[in-house]
């Protein structure tokens, strides 16, 4: 008897040991191919740095969700129910249903309180549940709002996804490549809204740089998310080690040697730079008030330092098939009908985390980036062309002419054409072995020895088209977002193309790389699903059945041979 109670006494402390430990000591271990369920090094430090609570309010909740949704959502609350163990008591997350009230009104004063003061707004779906069923209509804000001590910042899940369109099997791409930025997305705003100190990014001016309504959209994202201002180069001794990136957009001043020369040792130094290039003369202004204009170069003389660093901007005008669409006008001049224009190409990402599953990015008159031996060098392309492309070599003829006859595609063979590069590595100077000694004693002066080659790797980017980062003007409506097109209101990803690459400059952390996830979709034949529902539904059923029956078999047999045995 005392032995049968010890034996007890003992396996309850056991069972109670096994339970503090547990909770105390666990692992969870995500045997997804891609990691799907695993947080990235990363996400991990930041999490575990928190000094003060940090609360999520997720907006994907409801209970009739369509089913990519309700996936969608449950991805979410992985991704928090993961990040919660690292964070542990300083991270909180909420699900939130903004449409459980009856009352409109109030609903939609939800509504336009999370778009004022958040950017998120509802998306209307018209999704099946599964294949074969009617077709629902759901509203859903696929968003969050991360409360911080005094701020607060809303995150749109869905901004920047490439859609795919509205059938089912296009939705389940569009929600899987939305399920894979789902870390970065959160990352990246808890990273900006806990950060004691923003980057410093300047805005160079001195070149005849775009200055007005044209970068108001730019200008908010750089007040925003960094601490900026203007810098003139011209007329700056040197430019400051303190600024952690150099805005170069659109200049059409010719640069001299000592601006380059500024540059350059600012590069040697450590500094970053995102080169936005128009280096031939096309403007979209010009097509509409002269019905066209020629294309030729601007004589920028930057070829010899873009060279040295391992980039050249040829000068050839880019066509696409794939671009945007301007108005046309026909019959007596009151109709309009939107036709392509190829000149505006929609660029594609590439597989590196500042463009990958980015929905297009419009371009404007770009010209072909190429990329020269530069030693050390490595040379990514970060945007590029279709698959019909061909060049217009300057000097060239712009007018109205080419929305008369639609594009022959066997005039477009290229493709993949380079627009924007990520150069990084030790760059060397340009003016090594060159730099007079006056020249060596200026720069000395403000705390900037000169330099032969960079003190550490480096990275720059460079584009050629300096009208992605702009935004057009509407009478009615004022500066419009980057990227949207004033004649058929659709914005393309031109901001967040914009964003990630200031970001790769700047962050030091690489929370950015968690933008290099890919998930893979395994989707089911839905012909298949259809047609084998009733046998796979039968063996769900029966074989679960059959199983326990013959356990209970095979159990009852055992005991009447041991017992018959006793």
């Amino acid at each position: 008897m005392k032995k049968r109670a010890a034996f007890w006494i003992a396996a309850i402390a056991l069972l109670i040991g096994v339970n503090i430990l547990a909770a105390l000591l666990h692992a969870r271990f995500d045997l997804t191919q891609e990691k799907r369920y695993s947080l990235s090094k990363p996400t991990r430090k930041l999490l575990r740095g928190l000094d003060s609570t940090v609360t999520i309010d997720v907006f994907v909740e409801g209970n009739e969700l369509p089913a990519v949704v309700r996936k969608f959502r449950n991805a979410v609350q992985d991704f928090l129910a993961e990040s919660k163990e690292y964070g542990g008591a300083n991270l909180r997350y909420n699900f939130i249903n903004p449409y459980t009230g009856a009352d409109t009104a109030a609903v939609r004063q939800v509504e336009d309180s999370l778009y004022s003061n958040y950017g998120l707004f509802p998306v209307v779906m018209n999704a099946p549940e599964k294949v074969g069923d009617k077709m629902e209509v759901s509203k859903i804000i696929h968003g969050a709002v991360i409360h911080y001590r005094d701020r607060s910042v809303g995150v749109d899940l869905l901004k920047g996804a490439r859609q795919f369109g509205t059938e089912t099997e296009q939705l389940a791409a569009l929600y899987n490549n939305v399920e894979a930025s789902i870390e970065y997305k959160m990352a990246s705003a808890i990273e900006k809204l806990t950060a004691k100190q923003k980057p410093v990014v300047a805005y160079a001016l001195g070149n005849g740089e775009t200055f007005g309504y044209n970068i108001n959209d730019a200008f908010i994202t750089l007040q925003e998310n960094y601490r900026s201002d203007t810098f003139n180069i011209r007329e700056a001794p040197v430019i400051p080690t303190e600024i952690n990136a150099l805005v170069i957009l659109k200049p059409t001043v010719p640069f001299t040697d000592a601006d380059k020369m500024k540059i350059d040792q600012y590069v040697m130094h450590g500094g970053t730079v995102f080169w936005m290039i128009d280096n031939m003369y096309a403007e979209f202004d010009s097509l509409y008030k002269s019905q066209g204009f020629i294309a030729f170069d601007r004589g920028l003389n930057l070829e010899d330092i873009l060279f040295n660093y391992g980039a050249r901007i040829d000068q050839a005008l880019v066509q696409d098939m794939q671009c945007d669409k301007l108005p046309q006008v026909s019959g007596q001049g009151d109709q309009q009908r939107l036709v392509d224009w190829p000149f505006f190409p929609i660029l594609n990402g590439t597989d590196h985390p500042i463009s990958k599953n980015l929905d297009g990015i419009r371009a404007l008159f770009p010209t072909r980036l190429d990329t020269v031996q530069a030693d050390g060098i490595s040379k990514i392309v970060l945007l590029q062309t279709g698959n019909n492309t061909r060049l217009l070599p300057a000097p060239a003829r712009i007018d109205f002419e080419f929305l008369q006859i639609a594009p022959d595609a066997q005039e477009f063979r290229q493709r993949n054409q380079a627009i924007a590069l990520l150069l990084e590595g030790r760059f060397r100077s340009l003016y090594r072995g060159r730099i007079p000694g006056a020249v060596r004693d200026t720069f000395a002066q403000y705390g900037q020895p000169v330099l032969e080659s960079a003190s550490a790797p480096g990275k720059m980017i460079v584009v050629a088209d300096g009208d992605i980062a702009q935004n057009q003007f509407s009478s009615s409506m004022g500066p419009l977002p980057m990227g949207m097109n004033v004649f058929t209101r659709y914005t393309y990803a031109n901001k967040d193309f914009f964003t990630n690459s200031l970001e790769y400059l700047v962050n030091p952390s690489d929370i950015l790389q968690t933008r290099a996830k890919e998930y893979s979709l395994r989707l089911l034949d839905p012909r298949r699903a259809t047609d084998e529902k009733a046998r796979w539904q039968a063996i769900n059923i029966v074989v679960p059945i059959v199983l326990i029956v013959l356990f209970g078999l095979a159990y009852q047999q055992w005991r009447k041979r041991r017992y018959a045995r006793a």
